[in-house]
Formats: C-alpha cells, sequence, structure tokens
C-alpha cells in the first residue's frame, strides 16, 4: 500500500522519472524536465510512494486566493488505484487558509478531461499551444540578425484561430485550464 508525504529533494531523479513516464503517452509527451520545477513559497509538493518508489507525484503553487496544480503524475504501471486522486485531496486539505479556487491545465488527453471533470473541476478558459516542426515551412517566421528562421518553435494562439493553426501545423493542441471551487 502506498503512502503520500511531503516531497524531499533526494526524491527528485524518482520525480523526473516519474513525470516523464506518465507524460510520455499524452500529448505532453515532449514536456520533459531535466530537473524539478522550482516553485515560488507558498508551495505543496507531495509524492505517493510504496516500497522506497515514488509511484505518484503532485505539485501546487498558491498565489494569495489562487492555487495551481504545476504538475500531477502517476506512473503507468501504478494507474487506476486511485493514486492521483489521494494526491489532490491531500493538497486540497493542505492548501493555505483563504485559498478559493484550484486550477490545472491540460490538453486534449481524453483520460485526463475526464479525470478532471470527476474530480470536481469545471473548464474556464481554453487557447492553442502551436508547433512549428522542423519540416514546415518558416513562412512568417523572423529571427534577430545572425540567426536563422526557427527551426522549432512552441508558440500560443487564440480559440478563434485554430482552423488556420491546424491548417498549417501538424501539432495544434486545445489547452484548457479546469478550475475548482473549493
Amino acid at each position: 500500500m502506498y503512502t503520500i508525504r511531503e516531497y524531499r529533494p533526494d526524491d527528485e531523479p524518482q520525480w523526473l522519472e516519474c513525470r516523464l513516464l506518465s507524460f510520455f503517452g499524452t500529448d505532453y509527451f515532449d514536456d520533459v524536465k531535466t530537473a524539478k520545477t522550482v516553485l515560488p513559497d507558498p508551495q505543496l509538493c507531495f509524492v505517493a510512494e510504496e516500497d522506497g518508489r515514488v509511484l505518484g507525484l503532485i505539485d501546487v503553487e498558491v498565489d494569495g486566493q489562487c492555487a495551481t496544480i504545476d504538475s500531477i503524475a502517476v506512473r503507468p504501471d501504478a494507474q487506476r488505484r486511485g493514486i492521483a486522486g489521494a494526491l489532490l485531496g491531500h493538497a486540497i486539505q493542505r492548501l493555505p487558509a483563504g485559498v478559493l479556487t484550484l486550477d490545472a491545465w491540460t490538453r486534449e488527453n481524453t483520460e485526463a478531461n475526464a479525470w478532471y471533470r470527476r474530480s470536481g473541476f469545471v473548464e474556464n478558459h481554453r487557447y492553442l499551444h502551436v508547433y512549428k516542426n522542423w519540416d514546415e515551412p518558416n513562412d512568417g517566421y523572423a529571427s534577430p540578425e545572425g540567426l536563422s528562421a526557427p527551426v522549432m518553435a512552441f508558440m500560443h494562439a487564440d480559440i478563434e484561430h485554430e482552423a488556420a493553426m491546424r491548417e498549417k501545423h501538424g501539432r495544434v493542441y486545445l489547452c484548457r485550464q479546469y478550475l475548482r471551487p473549493l
């Protein structure tokens, strides 16, 4: 049985592995980190651990009356055991007094979107994540003198440009903000 505890600095290698493996099969497959994100205080960082192995994680940034899930992940071989829900519940219980909302951002992954809705979140906002791949035209891109046109790029776009972005780029994701009142 797993336990939930505060993140410790010596958890970083397992934190990175857990996040990488969890994100690999999703639209965030290339959101690879080589070091754990350092959030400003106040912050909440917890891991679910079993037999010395990190199975899941949640990091929450707190900004006044709002809190944001920066990362939540469960290793694929530990999914469907209630770990993400337990981590979420644990973090919510430990939020400072006065926090009124918790938000999270995700892309088009069906399972992630369904999990947020089941967990009491409602969609609040959406925009696009747009990638220019190396094999796509450089039309419309400019670079400072001395640099080539972008080989790859990651950009944001307003939702009303979705059709045009999908026509021009092979990787366009709908990014949703979910909000949960507390």
